[in-house]
């Protein structure tokens, strides 16, 4: 844990240990949320990953065979729907 000062303009520097452990270079983009009170950051990366794992544990819980594009399903059945509309 590290304290950090937020100067007159509202900036938070992060320590060069901080950023080294969390592979956080100039013009990273990070995602912040405010958790449980706390201010969180997120590198893009990691975001991504947390997305993949989400969407992962959701397909599994609608029961969605791997390798199986709901997008797919969906322009599928998009293109039933208007074949069928115009005859």
């Amino acid at each position: 844990m590290t304290d950090l000062t937020i100067s007159d303009n509202g900036r938070v520097l992060i320590p060069a240990a901080l950023r080294e452990q969390l592979g956080l270079k100039p013009g990273t983009r990070v995602h912040a949320e405010v958790q449980g009170g706390s201010l969180v950051l997120t590198s893009a990366s990691q975001r991504a990953v947390q997305r993949r794992a989400y969407f992962s544990r959701l397909m599994q819980e609608l029961d969605v065979a791997p390798g199986h594009s709901l997008a797919g399903e969906l322009i599928g059945e998009r293109r039933a729907d208007n074949a069928r509309d115009s005859r």
